[in-house]
């Protein structure tokens, strides 16, 4: 039996997306975030869908680009993490690559290469990046070795709150650490583009927001336009009757408060659903909310359908996109958004929509 379990990726969602960053800051670049194969979106799906606004494309690490070179490409891509060896510089070269330079090796290692760069400077998220006092000295050496440093930005650690007062501190040191370094500078990430009108540079970064997820951690009325990219849905495979006082499930979790109908579904967390989505965490199908009952199984999901008694099998349940936010589902399970939509594993068939149509 074909198993209907499929992601579906609304490419014009996610070109709506871009438009919205892109018109928060209209004097900005904007460049595409799309490692981590777009979120889970399809890497080189995304990048097509984007050929044609985004300034730039960006990806974590110097193989995820690999495949867009190959697809034809030929737009600027940025390897955020950078490279840390003589031969990584030579590939990214052949390849037409920018690398971010995040550390003192890495600015050695910049120093004998003529791939372009951007300086990334470490203003408070301490993960990535050279300290600010060090960045007058490493554009001189990079100047004086022909190195081409074309913009220096920065990564904002807590923008999803927009409450807390890191961030202008994080602006205010970036500020001042880059008035007279004469480049470009990029800072908002999506929750900066969103939120935090300050940090709009000459570049920014939008990422989770393409795929219609919001970066906040509370609900935020400048989030409240994007559009979910991706459904995940999957199909109702059996459905029984359990008198009330029986339990569902390993571990026997969920119990029947009531004569209940349950409806088993063709997922599990093997596709990429949280194993520890509660008791209550919300699915649609047949147009209504159905909540999870019982513990997540490796291929298999059990729901409540005991107030939506036309639910049949083979009806198709969304278990996060339109009707139930990701967003919803990943606070249920104690996670963030972006774990789930890159966590949706490679069994699961992402279907390409665009205009009406389906690849």
């Amino acid at each position: 039996m074909h198993r209907r379990t499929t992601a579906t990726i609304d490419l014009g969602a996610i070109r709506d997306n871009f438009a919205l960053a892109d018109n928060a800051a209209p004097t900005s670049n904007t460049m595409a975030v799309i490692k981590a194969n777009a979120y889970g979106h399809g890497m080189l799906e995304v990048a097509a869908a984007l050929d044609s606004c985004a300034a730039a494309l960006a990806v974590a690490a110097l193989n995820q680009e690999v495949g867009l070179r190959a697809a034809g490409v030929d737009k600027d891509i940025l390897v955020l993490e950078g490279v840390n060896s003589a031969d990584g510089y030579r590939e990214a070269e052949a390849d037409g690559l920018t690398l971010a330079v995040n550390s003192r090796e890495q600015v050695e290692l910049a120093l004998g290469s003529g791939t372009p760069t951007w300086i990334k400077v470490d203003t408070g998220m301490h993960r990535l990046g050279i300290q600010p006092g060090e960045l007058g000295d490493t554009l001189a050496r990079l100047r004086k070795a022909s190195v081409k440093a074309e913009v220096v930005c920065t990564h904002l650690a807590c923008a999803d709150d927009l409450e807390n007062a890191g961030t202008r501190q994080q602006l205010e040191t970036f500020q001042s650490c880059t008035d007279a370094c004469g480049l470009p500078r990029s800072i908002a990430n999506s929750a900066g583009i969103l939120g935090w009108p300050d940090s709009h540079a000459e570049w920014n970064r939008p990422g989770i927001m393409l795929y219609g997820a919001s970066p906040f951690l509370s609900n935020v009325a400048a989030a409240a336009d994007l559009r979910p990219a991706m459904t995940f849905e999957t199909e109702v495979i059996a459905l029984r009757e359990i008198p009330s006082g029986d339990s569902v499930g390993y571990g026997g979790r969920w119990v029947a408060r009531r004569p209940s109908r349950i409806a088993t579904l063709a997922a599990g967390y093997a596709d990429g659903y949280p194993r520890h989505a509660p008791d209550g965490t919300p699915t649609f199908v047949n147009g209504q909310v159905a909540p999870v009952a019982g513990t997540v199984s490796m291929d298999m999901i059990t729901i409540d359908v005991t107030d939506n008694p036309g639910v049949a099998v083979g009806d198709l349940v969304e278990l996060w996109g339109r009707n139930i936010p990701v967003a919803e589902v990943a606070a249920r399970a104690g996670t963030i958004s972006y774990e789930l939509l890159t966590g949706v594993s490679s069994r699961v068939p992402r279907r390409h929509t665009s205009s009406g149509s389906v690849s």
